[in-house]
């Protein structure tokens, strides 16, 4: 028995015993060598117990990466601090790199300082960690192209019905008026009075469509117009009579910011009308600490927020929103105690 086993064994219970039937590997390092270590630990490199113990450090660890274990052991052994708990990298027998989580604490061994370490392998767990948050990441750029896409061609949609199909109507209309103006029949006077009157209505469609698609007021005027004119449509179909604050400072975002934030505000709104049962709905649009804070908040029956529903690629498209203009959405509500959505974004 050795001096580390006879100074930690458990009553009733050898010390190689508990050691062995470890999931975990163990190891104690002294003057640069793996002086013990248990089948768990020799397993994770390759290695019988027999042939890693006695080896090195530069046996058992990458030589990019040695000098960062051997710094780290120093640091133990001068307790600056005793103890460690950080991921670090082993070399396998079959020259490959396995990922170890360690804690190491600094011991006696034999008389002398020395490390021992509990160590688990979590090679598999980095890896999808970081191949999940490449997905993620590719999911958020994929989110964000697909975003820009949508509204490019909402603008462009916008421009040809507006620009295109409401010139070929109002040219229609005029060439209608024409007609009138020359008819001397009664039938044929009828006839075109219904066919103006009929073109003005696709007019006006086609420009609630235009407007539908791509606001005119965030190209010309500005966002608190643009939000004005939506929380006006809004209470004409639902009839849930709103209050809008948009303060004595109007802010200025670039062009992509103030879409993002009008899309944000457009979805939130929809999800009033959908799931809320909301009787009044505020809106506040202001500027703090050279921020845009903008809220919605309404009196209806709320949610649970971490219970999924089938709003939550709604929220979803908020919160991605939010992220690429370097923003942040925050939801607050509860059953039956209304909800609160708030965004701050950068002006800049």
């Amino acid at each position: 028995m050795t001096d580390f086993e006879r100074d930690t064994r458990l009553p009733d219970m050898p010390f190689h015993t508990i050691v062995e039937q470890m999931v975990a590997g163990i190891y104690v390092i002294q003057d640069d060598c793996f002086v013990y270590c248990n089948a768990t630990w020799a397993a994770i490199v390759g290695y019988t117990v027999q042939e890693a113990t006695g080896m090195s450090l530069a046996q058992m660890v990458p030589p990019d990466f040695l000098e960062v274990v051997r710094s780290r052991i120093r640091a133990r052994l001068a307790q600056q601090p005793p103890s460690m708990h950080f991921i670090t990298r082993g070399l396998h027998r079959d020259g490959s790199v396995r990922l170890v989580e360690v804690h190491g604490t600094r011991i006696t061994y034999r008389g002398r300082p020395a490390v021992m370490g509990v160590g688990v392998d979590v090679t598999d767990r980095v890896r999808n960690e970081e191949e999940l948050k490449r997905s993620r990441e590719q999911l958020q750029a994929l989110a964000a192209y697909t975003a820009n896409k949508l509204e490019e061609q909402r603008l462009a949609m916008a421009r040809d019905v507006h620009d295109v199909l409401g010139g070929m109507l109002t040219s229609i209309k005029m060439d209608a008026t024409r007609i009138q103006r020359r008819a001397e029949n009664p039938e044929m006077q009828a006839l075109t009075q219904g066919l103006i009157a009929l073109t003005q209505q696709t007019i006006d469609t086609v420009k609630q469509i235009s407007e539908a698609l791509r606001p005119s007021a965030l190209d010309h005027l500005d966002l608190s117009v643009a939000l004005a004119n939506e929380l006006r449509a809004f209470t004409r179909r639902s009839g849930v009579p709103h209050a809008l604050d948009t303060g004595a400072t109007t802010p200025r975002l670039p062009p992509r910011h103030t879409t993002a934030v009008y899309r944000i505000f457009q979805e939130g709104l929809t999800n009033v009308s959908r799931h809320s049962g909301a009787s009044h709905v505020g809106v506040t649009l202001r500027v703090e600490d050279q921020q845009l804070v903008l809220e919605l908040h309404d009196d209806g029956r709320g949610f649970d927020t971490g219970a999924p529903d089938g709003s939550a690629l709604g929220l979803l498209s908020m919160r991605e929103r939010a992220r690429e203009i370097g923003g942040e959405l925050r939801i607050d509500s509860a059953p039956g105690r209304g909800t609160r959505l708030r965004l701050r974004a950068p002006l800049l």
